[in-house]
């Protein structure tokens, strides 16, 4: 027999009843069925919570994990035993569940347990089965274990091995914290500041040394610029967050920075501190650092923005001279960017058709008459305007650009001298002359190039002369000087450009098949006038200088062109020395094409 009446169905025992049970049966588990029992002694700590968040039961493992007596639960607000009121979002999804509007609600809270240590608790707030009056089971586990097995892990991963400091994912987690909407606010100065630094010739060390005294250095380089950043701290809310990013690159940031003195300060300190020699195991070691130092308004900044001004910032360090700092400079950093987008644009420009040619006429001194015509590219930039060659010219010989430009410049100065040629039948044809980078010499069959080109547009080789700077000509030997020497015997005339400013190895001109000197415009500006003395102002030793390099080109047979002859005296000076022609503004500027077909018509 279950001890009921016939015919009566036996009442269940649900976790409330349990809860409503007086104490004295609640505590005695051996007279309670079997789930009550193991309510009681499960090593999980539980408690049973009602609708008005009161504690209604809770099992020995739940007043442990709290520091109190079972009974001292009861009674209790649960909110207030497991801290679930801190903060908003958990206390309304825990007041949620208690009405029975949502379904479970789990968070992890740091408890102070009454002896005085912390522990970390996961809390799981869910309805009991079963209930009709909306009770509901709290589970509290404690995590405290893992926790600190996980900030340890965590630890390892965001700290560099050899220096113990930040490492890189550390350092960018920090960064993007502090860069976020939010993280700044009025009790800040709303700025933030970078120090990004490389040692110097640190990969000598590694090799030469080895990686093991290489590690030293760095953890004695990690050392000092803690040390100076601890100093920089001093009196501030924190101190800059040093980081090692990989190699020898190592990072100070600096959040809510005072300005750029802060951070100047800070990298003379880093600076200073990293000069001291290094004592290492007996090894003595000197090194230097590089530094790009960045600053600004946190507000509008992204990573990725200050990472690379002080990527850049760094390189310009580098390239000043290294062992220095140096600050992020918006206009520098502006000509980089629009030197990069038109080295990387260079190439297709050329297939696009965006250059074009002017043409600056020579002239010969004695009677004014138009000799030829130099050639000279411009760039129609679709975003920059008009440039001229000083901005692409380097860049184009940098990436070997300037083999495709240079053939479309022969090609188009070789076509319009001849359709020149074809429209003044009567009178002599004009030369044209065209710039050659050594590196066309070097890349390129340029002899090939230049035959194949005044077959096309039928232009005879004496109408065309190739100019090379100084230098380039001057140190001419195997390849270059064969062709060179080839394209003499075509026919080509071959001009040194800017003659005089070079190596000027005299001995060597006789040796190269060279036709024209082209006098730097540095020695015929020194022949000025002064227009309201009426009178020249020459300079005595540029005057023997012109007067000693015409002659000695006339006695080996070459003509002299001066470029840069701005005034009627300096030309009148020239003529009387023996120039040749003459190149420059007094004559006239840089012009398209048609403006000197009608030149030649007009002459």
């Amino acid at each position: 027999m279950n001890g009921t009446s016939e015919g009566q169905a036996p009442t269940a025992v649900t976790a409330p009843d349990l809860a409503r049970a007086p104490t004295t049966e609640r505590r005695n588990p051996g007279q309670l069925p079997d789930h009550r029992a193991a309510f009681a002694a499960a090593p999980l700590a539980l408690g049973v919570v009602d609708g008005e968040g009161l504690v209604v039961d809770a099992n020995d493992a739940l007043a442990e994990l709290l520091g109190a007596a079972p009974d001292e639960l009861t009674g209790r607000l649960a909110a207030d035993l497991v801290d679930l009121a801190s903060d908003a979002r958990t206390w309304h999804a825990y007041r949620e569940v208690l009405r029975g509007r949502q379904a479970k609600l789990r968070c992890t809270r740091r408890l102070k347990h009454p002896d005085g240590h912390s522990l970390w608790v996961q809390i799981t707030v869910s309805p009991m089965p079963g209930a009709q009056d909306r009770t509901v089971l709290l589970a509290a586990t404690d995590i405290s274990a893992r926790r600190e097995l996980q900030a340890r892990l965590r630890h390892l991963q965001m700290h560099d091995p050899v220096t113990r400091l930040p490492n890189r994912s550390l350092f960018f987690e920090r960064l993007a914290a502090a860069l976020e909407a939010g993280a700044y606010d009025d009790t800040g100065t709303g700025r933030i500041g970078l120090c990004y630094l490389d040692l110097d010739g640190f990969k000598a060390v590694n090799d030469t040394l080895g990686h093991r005294v290489g590690d030293r250095l760095l953890t004695a380089v990690a050392e000092r610029l803690t040390r100076c950043a601890d100093e920089a701290g001093h009196g501030r809310a924190a101190a800059p967050l040093v980081a090692r990013l990989g190699g020898d690159e190592f990072a100070l940031l600096v959040e809510d920075s005072t300005g750029t003195d802060q951070l100047a300060d800070l990298a003379d300190a880093a600076l200073k501190a990293l000069q001291e020699p290094f004592d290492l195991s007996g090894q003595r070691l000197s090194v230097s650092a590089s530094i790009g130092v960045v600053e600004r308004r946190a507000a509008g900044t992204t990573t990725t923005c200050l990472m690379q001004a002080a990527d850049t910032t760094l390189y310009w360090a580098k390239s000043d001279g290294k062992a220095r700092w140096t600050l992020f400079d918006p206009e520098r950093n502006a000509h980089r960017m629009t030197r990069q987008s038109l080295s990387s644009s260079l190439r297709p420009a050329v297939e696009r058709g965006e250059f074009v040619l002017d043409y600056q006429p020579l002239v010969r001194l004695e009677d004014g008459g138009v000799r030829g015509v130099e050639a000279l590219v411009r760039w129609q930039h679709p975003h920059f305007g008009l440039l001229t060659p000083n901005r692409f010219i380097g860049l184009a010989e940098e990436d070997g650009s300037i083999v495709q430009l240079g053939r479309w410049v022969l090609r188009t100065a070789c076509r319009q001298a001849r359709q020149w040629q074809l429209e003044n039948p009567g009178r002599p044809p004009v030369f044209v002359s065209v710039n050659v980078a050594v590196r066309q010499v070097w890349d390129s069959d340029l002899v090939a190039d230049v035959a194949d080109i005044l077959a096309e547009t039928g232009l005879a080789p004496e109408l065309l002369q190739l100019e090379l700077t100084e230098s380039a000509v001057m140190g001419s030997a195997g390849r270059p000087l064969q062709a060179l020497q080839s394209l003499s015997d075509m026919g080509v005339r071959i001009a040194i450009d800017d003659f005089g400013t070079g190596y000027s190895n005299l001995a060597y001109l006789s040796r190269l098949p060279v036709s024209v000197l082209k006098l730097d415009g540095s020695f015929v500006r020194g022949f000025q006038y002064d227009a309201e003395a009426g009178e020249a102002h020459i300079n005595p030793a540029d005057e023997v200088i012109v007067e000693a390099l015409v002659q000695l080109a006339h006695r080996l047979g070459l003509t002299v062109t001066a470029e840069c002859v701005e005034t009627t005296s300096q030309a009148a000076r020239l003529r009387r020395i023996g120039c040749d022609t003459g190149q420059g503004w007094l004559y006239s500027r840089p012009v398209a094409p048609d403006r000197i077909s009608a030149l030649l018509a007009a002459g």
